[in-house]
């Protein structure tokens, strides 16, 4: 007897709830494969968690009690870094897992297929950092992180505009202007192998944010306000973070994200 087919909304929630990271990686993969090849039914017919299932390591901390990263290029502040990174993509797996499963079904199959890429994007990279980090003789979960990222997912549960404005067009953004440092701290260590860790990241994550541009001016076509004036607001009511220049403005353009978008705000 042929098992009936599972939705797209059951095997999002399912790698959601998730906890181990390697246990979420395959299944965030195997969700995006899933839906690819059309083995999934595009129903949302399940709720999507409002917090998602992670491993009891790392210990998350708030980011104010997060302890002070060490300095220079020793052994103790490069597994830091690395540690560091390697959370910010494990978090990014359920970011992007919860924006196709708690709006797509409003918003459509090519958003879906959009944001379950990114997943697997976000996944890879996970990946990568993880075993980077073993190789240096630490592992992810050997150090407390903090809480921040999922707390801007948190805020912007009931409002996909607002998810969009503040998940890519913000936090990954941000990624687009601090890499090219870190990415020239790590060639200055003599690590080859990190840095083209970076470099794939870097990539991924411009055409990351380009995907959520793409959508939040769809998005936003149902609203009054011009596309950049809406996304200012946003930010404006939804985002607490100080983030100052240098912007990395040659990438923000390569995605989409011009100085016109970010210039007028008061950061």
């Amino acid at each position: 007897m042929t098992p009936p087919r599972r939705s797209v909304g059951q095997a999002i929630r399912a790698a959601l709830l998730t906890p181990g990271a390697r246990d979420k990686v395959l299944a965030a993969r195997a969700a995006a494969r899933d839906w690819r090849l059309g083995r999934l039914d595009m129903v949302f017919d399940c709720p999507m968690p409002d917090q998602p299932a992670w491993p009891a390591r790392p210990v998350l901390l708030p980011p104010r009690e997060m302890p002070k990263r060490a300095a220079g290029g020793g052994p103790e502040a490069r597994i830091a870094l690395w540690h560091a990174l390697a959370h910010i993509e494990f978090v990014a797996i359920d970011l992007a897992l919860d924006m196709a499963g708690r709006f797509g079904g409003a918003t459509g199959e090519g958003f879906v297929s959009d944001f379950l890429a990114v997943a697997a994007d976000e996944a890879m990279h996970f990946t990568l950092l993880d075993r980077h980090l073993r190789l240096l003789g630490s592992y992810y979960g050997a150090l407390p992180a903090h809480d921040g990222l999922w707390q801007s997912a948190a805020k912007t549960r009931h409002d996909v505009a607002a998810r969009l404005a503040i998940v890519p067009m913000v936090l990954e953004a941000r990624g687009l202007d601090v890499t090219p440092a870190t990415l020239a701290k790590v060639r200055q260590h003599g690590d080859r192998r990190g840095a083209r860790i970076l470099e794939r990241i870097l990539d991924d994550e411009i055409r990351h944010v380009a995907i959520g541009i793409k959508h939040f001016v769809k998005v936003a076509g149902d609203s009054a306000q011009p596309p950049q004036n809406l996304w200012q607001e946003l930010v404006k009511s939804y985002f607490r973070g100080a983030i100052k220049p240098p912007f990395n403005d040659s990438a923000r353009a390569a995605a989409g994200l011009s100085r016109e978008w970010y210039a007028a705000i008061d950061w």
